[in-house]
């Protein structure tokens, strides 16, 4: 008989021993946990998060995992240096409850923006995360689109990097929108967004957005491409505040484009972004599940993707020791 999904057994010479997978929740990720663990057809792991009156945060797990294939689920979202701490503390429970694997399971890596030394002594936040893991006692790493392929460079232990490209492209050809243009909000996205418009067959433009290196300021010279007459479909691996998406969207319509849809990977949201978006001309804005959204029920123009049960396909793989690739396509 096959093994139930969360269970393997190794043999060593005379002795047995069974390998169960466990999924753990952070506070920041509960609900996606839950999806995770609806996929697997398992329940999430027990655990306890507490604060104590001197503001330090404490955990304890509340089952045995004596040399199980942990993962943990815990995205980068507001507050990023509370969450972060979080993991790292329950990261260091696991070990010293002797838990096999640690997979981390960030869906949206903390610090990802501050991937390269661009100014004069300024840090590599992302790298310095990558090491903070990894000295905690990280064994591997499980993400979607990183903001900066070299992120995967910053870690020794193996990462895997899931695209929401896929789930994305399936919605907006469910759409049926008509004579779609793909539009990179800007050079350094051309890449992610080149990929969107093969997959759907569709032209690509590229916003001629250029930032000044020394007082951050940025300044649209135009779009790089047709858009007049067109249906604009703008994505780019997250959104923020909002500003370099409505400034795309505003420059899009001036070129002379018809409807305009906007998505992203990682719906960050700061306070009013999803407010400034909403009193934009934007048709649809496209997101998904990585980060949670709390208001997202109030929202019209909304329409947030679960990516719970692709997260679920990659560690069933990572368990089983099967290919994670194939969930890329």
């Amino acid at each position: 008989m096959p093994l139930p999904v969360g269970q393997r057994h190794y043999t060593h010479g005379d002795i047995r021993r069974t390998n169960k997978m466990k999924v753990f929740p952070g506070s920041a990720s509960i609900e996606l946990t839950g999806e995770i663990c609806k996929s697997l057809n398992i329940k999430p792991g027990k655990v306890k998060y507490e604060r104590f009156s001197n503001d330090n945060t404490f955990c304890s797990i509340k089952e045995n995992i004596r040399e199980c294939d942990v993962f943990l689920v815990q995205t980068s979202v507001r507050p990023v240096n509370d969450n972060l701490m979080e993991a790292l503390i329950m990261i260091d429970a696991l070990v010293r409850a002797s838990a096999r694997r640690i997979t981390m399971v960030m869906p949206y890596y903390a610090y990802a923006r501050s991937d390269k030394k661009d100014r004069p002594r300024i840090p590599i936040t992302a790298s310095l995360v990558a090491r903070i893991l990894e000295t905690a006692g990280t064994n591997r790493l499980l993400t979607m689109d990183l903001h900066a392929e070299q992120i995967q460079g910053f870690f020794s232990v193996p990462v895997d990097q899931l695209v929401a490209l896929p789930i994305i492209v399936k919605y907006l050809k469910k759409t049926k929108i008509k004579n779609p243009v793909i539009v990179a909000p800007d050079a350094g996205s051309a890449k992610r967004s080149g990929a969107y418009a093969e997959r759907m067959k569709v032209p690509l433009a590229i916003i001629d957005k250029r930032r000044d290196k020394i007082t951050g300021k940025v300044k649209i010279h135009g779009v790089v491409g047709d858009v007049k007459g067109q249906n604009v479909i703008i994505l780019d691996d997250e959104i923020n505040s909002g500003g370099s998406i409505i400034k795309a969207i505003e420059t899009v319509k001036n070129a002379g484009a018809k409807d305009v849809y906007a998505g992203c990977t990682h719906p960050v949201f700061s306070p009013d972004a999803i407010e400034k978006l909403e009193n934009t001309v934007v048709r649809e804005i496209v997101v998904t599940d990585t980060v949670p959204i709390f208001d997202r029920g109030k929202k019209g123009k909304l329409k947030v993707l679960p990516v719970g049960s692709l997260f679920a396909q990659a560690i069933r793989s990572i368990h089983t020791g099967s290919s994670v690739s194939v969930h890329f396509k």
